[in-house]
C-alpha cells in the first residue's frame, strides 16, 4: 500500500491552551517543522476558530476556564462540519480515568505534560497521516460510489434495451409474441373484473407470402414485412396492439370494443389497405391477407387460447377464398379438436395397419365384362367403425401419412391380384388400378418401391395401372416427365384420374406418356338430357382417341348413362350400376360369377 507522505506546509494546526507559554513553545516547535499554526487561549475561542476555518489537527489542553477541553472536544464531535477533525489532548492530568474520558468524548490521542518534543512531533505526524489516509479512503469511496452509480445507470439502460429487444420484433419493431400475450392476459383479467367489458384478438396471415421470398428473395420479403406493419398501423388506434408473431403472421389486440362489428370494420380496413401495391426497390409487390377474429368471453383464462381460436378462424378464412376475415365460433374449435384426434388415430392406424382394401370393377363397355379393378382404401377404426375416405384422406395428405398408406395399398392390391391369378380367377390381361397421391408421386424412391412390389408378387408390369391427378403432374413437370418415362420403360400404364377437373390443359397430354383418361363422375352424372355435359364427354373421348389413349368413365349409375357412353364408343366404365366397391372375397366371387352388362 502506498505510504501517505505529509507536506507540513499544507497542514493547519490549531493549538488550544490557556497558558501562553505552552502555546508559544508548541507553536515554535511546529512552525520549525513547516506547519501552519493557529492559536486559541480558551475553549470558546477554539470553537470559533475551528468553525471559521477547519484545521487539520487540534492540540487541546483539558484544564481551561470556561469550556474545558472535554467540553470543546464533545462540541466539535457533535457538529458535522468539525466532527472529522482529529484532537490530541495535551494535559498534566495523568490519571487513567482522565485518559479514558478524553477518548470517550472523541479524542484521537493523549500526550501527558510535560511532553517530549519528539513525541509530540511523531504523534502529530501520525494523526495527520491517519487523517490524510481517511480522507483518501473517503475520496476513493466517493469515486467508487460514483462509478457504481454510473455502472448501475449503464446497466439499467442496458437492461431496458434488453427488455425492449426481448419484447419486440427486431425486424419491424412491433411487439413480439411475449409482449402480445402479456397484454392479452391483462385484458382477460380486466374482462373478469368488469361486467360487460369486451376485447378482440385477431390473427392475420399473409396469403402466398412464400412466393415473394422464393421469387424475389428474403431481403425483399423482409422489406415487405416492414411495409405491411407500417400500413397496418395506419388503421389502428393508439390503444390497439399490433404484434408480429413470426414469419408473415401478425396478431392484433383491440381493447374495449363495443361490439363485434367494430372488430370486423378494422379487419376489413386492413384487408382493403393491403390490396394496394407495395413499392419495394425495383419491385411492385401485391399481397393479400386472411384474418381470424376471436371475441373475448368469460370462458377464456389463458391468452394462448384466444390466439389459438383466432388462428383457427384465420384458416377458415383462407379456406373460404383468402383475402377475407372469419369470426371464430365454438364449432370451429370442436372441429379442430376432432381433426387432431383423427390425425392421432390415423398415425396409430398406420402403425397397426388398420386399413383394408375394397375393389370396384372396371368394365369393358363393348364386351360388358370385368376387365380389372380399382383398389380403394378403407379405414376400419377400432371404435368408430368404417371411416369414410373423404374424412381421412385429406388429413393423410396434409400430414404426409398418405405416403406409407399409399405404399401399403400398392403392396396389398398387387398381392391380391396375384392371389386371383393363382386361383385362375384373373386373366393375364386383368388390370389393377392403384391411386398415387401427389406426395407419393413426388417421393424419390417411388420407382424402387414399385419394382420391389412387382418382383415380390411376380406380376407383369402391364397389369398395374397407376392413377394420378393432373395436379401431381403439373406441380413438378420436370420430375413428372422423368418419372413417367421410367414407368413407360417398364410398360406400367398411367391413368389421369378425374380428368377435366384439374388444370384443363391439353398441353401436358402431348408432353407426357399418358395411357388412360378417366372422365370425372360429375360429367357422367349429367349425361341424361344435358347436351353441355354430353359435349364435354364427347370432346374427351375424341381427344383420347386422337392421341391413342383409353377412356374410363367414372360414376356410371343408370342404364341411360351406360347406353349413352356405349353410343359414344367410350371404352371402359365403373360405377354403382355395375357394383359398389367390394371386399376381396366378394370381389373374387364376382369375378368367378363372370357377369355381363
Amino acid at each position: 500500500m502506498k505510504e501517505n507522505r505529509i507536506n507540513p506546509s499544507e497542514s493547519d494546526i490549531l493549538i488550544v491552551d490557556d497558558k501562553p507559554d505552552n502555546i508559544r513553545i508548541l507553536s515554535s516547535l511546529l512552525k520549525e517543522q513547516g506547519y501552519k499554526v493557529r492559536q486559541a487561549l480558551s475553549g470558546e475561542m477554539a470553537m470559533m476558530a475551528a468553525r471559521a476555518a477547519q484545521p487539520d489537527l487540534i492540540l487541546l489542553d483539558i484544564m481551561m476556564p470556561g469550556l474545558d477541553g472535554y467540553q470543546v472536544c464533545q462540541l466539535l464531535k457533535q457538529d458535522a462540519t468539525t466532527a472529522a477533525i482529529p484532537v490530541i489532548f495535551l494535559s498534566a492530568l495523568d490519571d487513567i480515568l482522565d485518559k479514558v474520558k478524553a477518548f470517550s468524548v472523541g479524542g484521537a490521542d493523549y500526550i501527558t505534560k510535560p511532553f517530549h518534543v519528539l513525541e509530540v512531533l511523531v504523534r502529530v505526524e501520525n494523526q495527520l497521516a491517519l487523517k490524510a489516509a481517511n480522507q483518501q479512503i473517503r475520496q476513493l469511496n466517493h469515486q467508487l460510489e460514483e462509478r457504481v452509480q454510473e455502472r448501475t445507470r449503464q446497466l439499467e439502460i442496458a437492461n431496458t434495451k434488453l427488455l425492449e429487444m426481448a419484447l419486440h420484433d427486431p425486424l419491424t419493431g412491433l411487439p413480439n409474441r411475449a409482449l402480445f400475450m402479456e397484454r392479452v392476459l391483462g385484458e382477460i383479467a380486466r374482462s373478469h373484473q368488469e361486467d360487460g367489458y369486451q376485447f378482440v384478438v385477431m390473427f392475420l396471415d399473409c396469403d402466398r407470402f412464400k412466393v415473394i421470398n422464393d421469387s424475389l428473395g428474403h431481403i425483399v420479403g423482409d422489406q415487405l414485412l416492414v411495409a405491411i406493419a407500417r400500413r397496418l398501423q395506419e388503421h389502428m388506434d393508439k390503444k390497439d396492439t399490433l404484434a408480429r408473431l413470426g414469419g408473415d403472421e401478425f396478431a392484433i389486440l383491440l381493447p374495449a370494443v363495443e361490439n363485434i362489428h367494430q372488430a370486423t370494420r378494422v379487419a376489413q380496413n386492413m384487408i382493403d389497405a393491403l390490396c394496394y401495391p407495395f413499392q419495394l426497390e425495383r419491385h411492385e409487390v401485391f399481397i393479400n391477407a386472411s384474418i381470424g377474429i376471436a371475441p373475448s368471453c368469460a370462458d377464456y383464462s389463458k391468452p394462448e387460447h384466444l390466439l389459438r381460436d383466432a388462428d383457427t378462424a384465420m384458416y377458415r378464412a383462407k379456406n373460404s377464398g383468402r383475402a377475407c376475415y372469419h369470426i371464430f365460433d365454438r364449432a370451429m374449435h370442436d372441429a379442430a379438436v376432432a381433426l387432431l384426434e383423427l390425425e392421432n388415430d390415423l398415425r396409430r392406424a398406420v402403425e397397426r395397419e388398420e386399413f383394408i382394401l375394397h375393389y370396384q370393377p372396371i368394365v369393358d363397355l363393348a364386351l360388358g365384362r370385368i376387365s380389372g379393378f380399382e383398389a380403394l382404401v378403407r379405414w376400419q377404426h377400432p371404435q368408430r367403425g368404417m371411416v369414410s375416405p373423404a374424412s381421412f384422406i385429406p388429413v393423410a395428405e396434409e400430414t404426409g401419412l398418405i405416403v406409407p398408406i399409399g405404399n401399403w395399398v400398392m403392396r396389398q392390391a398387387c398381392h391380391q391380384l396375384r392371389l386371383w391369378q393363382e386361383q385362375k380367377l384373373a386373366t393375364v390381361d386383368f388390370g389393377m388400378g392403384v391411386n398415387l397421391s401427389v406426395r407419393q408421386f413426388s417421393q424419390p424412391n417411388l420407382i424402387a418401391e414399385i419394382d420391389e412390389v412387382l418382383q415380390k408378387n411376380q406380376l407383369n408390369p402391364q397389369n398395374l395401372k397407376l392413377e394420378i391427378t393432373e395436379t401431381a403432374i403439373m406441380d413438378n413437370p420436370r420430375h413428372a416427365s422423368q418419372l413417367l418415362l421410367q414407368l413407360r420403360s417398364r410398360q406400367i400404364q398411367l391413368a389421369i384420374d378425374d380428368f377435366g377437373t384439374g388444370y384443363s390443359s391439353l398441353s401436358y397430354l402431348h408432353s407426357f406418356p399418358v395411357d388412360i383418361l378417366k372422365v370425372d363422375r360429375s360429367f357422367v352424372k349429367g349425361l341424361q338430357g344435358n347436351q353441355e355435359n354430353l359435349g364435354l364427354v364427347v370432346a374427351i373421348i375424341n381427344i383420347a382417341r386422337t392421341m391413342g389413349m383409353t377412356v374410363v368413365a367414372e360414376g356410371i349409375e343408370t342404364e341411360d348413362q351406360l347406353w349413352c357412353l356405349r353410343d359414344l364408343e367410350c371404352g371402359f366404365g365403373q360405377g354403382y350400376l355395375f357394383s359398389k366397391p367390394l371386399d376381396a372375397q366378394t370381389a373374387g366371387a364376382l369375378i368367378a360369377a363372370n357377369p355381363r352388362w
